[in-house]
């Protein structure tokens, strides 16, 4: 009898006569050696006796080889043990225990579909990329410690642009990871989760969002509108997270400091869109933005080395472009606005200025400038303008003349009306200051 006849009828022994499975089964899966094995001889008793296939898909996956692509033996000393990996060796500092959640997390990083690697570099890498995933989800969790959705959730036609640009981006990111799920394809997932979390969120929303979670009163509009966002974010993070990093997940939900219908991340079901309506033209000009802010944290790089600058802060920029799309979105959001929108926020800068050609750039750009034909812009940066602000460190031509609160911008001085903080008034001159004063009078 065939060796792989008992294994090739467990359809009618295992599948068929339980309750809490179906035949036939929704997926078998083995390694890529069981073409003319298990699936083979499956197949074949389940058509000869019923005259169907005993599942609806079959996955094939390849083999684990060590680090250096050998494959694995005792004689070669080269296993790697999954006990090792998730609890630790004896001595712990030259074999530290992962997890659980980091050895699953290796297991979707990689495309099963041909053999895969693993071994000591692989696994700290994984251990990066989960400590950068948790430490995200902390920085969210921290921000949200008074935030109450039934009281403080702004609607989506409330938010300022930049919100409602990143929850499309939300929005398309558990859209793209429910569908790569469905293909049981988790790399890319693995993909998406690095592009959302480290690309669109740490580099991008979270460094801009810092500036208002930290300097507004903690009701005004700018801070709950952001609570809203990272809210969505968090949650929808976690549920994208539970199948790869079950233990990560649970911790996020059990975590989160406001209640919410279900008690688990596992009773609560695949988020829904937050956004109301899509708008690519609005996304386009997000895009651009961001590849010129990409643009100028170079600049400013370069402005670090060569001319000592410290902030970004201290500094602002100059642009020009031909491009409709980024001269669009750089005309709509260079004024005054909702101290959300406006691009030298968006740009860590004190101020940005467009102007008409590029000779007018490198006119004006007294510490550096770059340019990147691709999105045809270029920028240039020089001093910021004005007087630094002691309270949120931008620099502005306010700063100095408010008669309540001494050293600070316009921006703050109306946060600080708003929490009824105690006046701040100047310093008394010294002497030698009064003197000076009186000469330049003079």
């Amino acid at each position: 009898m065939d060796v792989w006849f008992d294994s090739g009828s467990s359809w009618a022994a295992v599948a068929k006569q339980r309750d809490e499975l179906r035949y036939p089964a929704d997926l078998y899966l083995e390694g890529s050696d069981q073409h003319r094995g298990w699936f083979q001889s499956s197949l074949l008793t389940s058509v000869a006796v019923n005259g169907v296939a005993p599942y609806k898909a079959v996955l094939t996956h390849g083999f684990v080889l060590d680090e250096k692509g050998y494959k694995m033996s005792k004689s070669l000393g080269n296993v790697v043990d999954p006990d090792l990996v998730i609890n630790g060796g004896k001595n712990k500092k030259a074999q530290p225990g992962y997890g659980a959640d980091v050895l699953r997390l290796w297991v979707a990083s990689v495309n099963y579909a041909s053999d895969v690697c693993i071994g000591d570099g692989i696994i700290k890498q994984c251990f990066e990329t989960y400590r950068k995933l948790r430490n995200t989800a902390r920085y969210l969790l921290g921000n949200l410690h008074d935030y109450v959705p039934a009281e403080h959730a702004v609607p989506y036609e409330s938010l300022p642009e930049l919100d409602r640009y990143l929850l499309r981006l939300r929005d398309s990111f558990v859209s793209e990871a429910k569908t790569e799920y469905d293909g049981y394809a988790f790399s890319r997932v693995y993909g998406a989760l690095q592009q959302f979390a480290v690309s669109d969120l740490s580099n991008f929303y979270l460094d801009i969002a810092k500036d208002r979670l930290y300097i507004s009163a903690p009701d005004e509009a700018r801070r709950r509108s952001c609570q809203t966002v990272m809210a969505a974010i968090l949650e929808a993070m976690a549920a994208v997270l539970a199948p790869i990093l079950p233990h990560m997940a649970e911790d996020i939900w059990q975590a989160l400091p406001y209640e919410t219908p279900h008690t688990s991340v596992f009773q609560a079901g695949w988020p829904s869109a937050m956004a109301t309506s899509a708008d690519p033209e609005a996304d386009a000009e997000w895009e651009a933005l961001r590849q010129v802010r990409d643009l100028a944290n170079k600049a400013i790089e370069d402005a670090r080395a060569t001319q000592g600058v410290g902030s970004s802060l201290e500094t602002r920029i100059i642009v020009h472009t031909d491009d409709a799309t980024l001269l669009r979105a750089l005309t709509a959001y260079s004024g005054e606005s909702n101290a959300v929108d406006e691009l030298r926020y968006v740009l860590l800068v004190s101020g940005v200025e467009i102007v008409s050609s590029v000779d007018a750039v490198l006119e004006r750009a007294t510490l550096s400038s770059a340019s990147d034909p691709k999105i045809g812009c270029t920028l240039g940066i020089a001093p910021a303008e004005g007087t630094k602000c002691e309270r949120c460190w931008h620099f502005s031509p306010t700063v100095g003349k408010s008669m309540k609160y001494f050293g600070v911008c316009d921006r703050c001085e109306a946060t600080l009306n708003v929490i009824d903080f105690p006046a701040v008034a100047a310093p008394a001159p010294t002497p030698a200051k009064a003197e000076e004063e009186a000469a330049a009078a003079a």
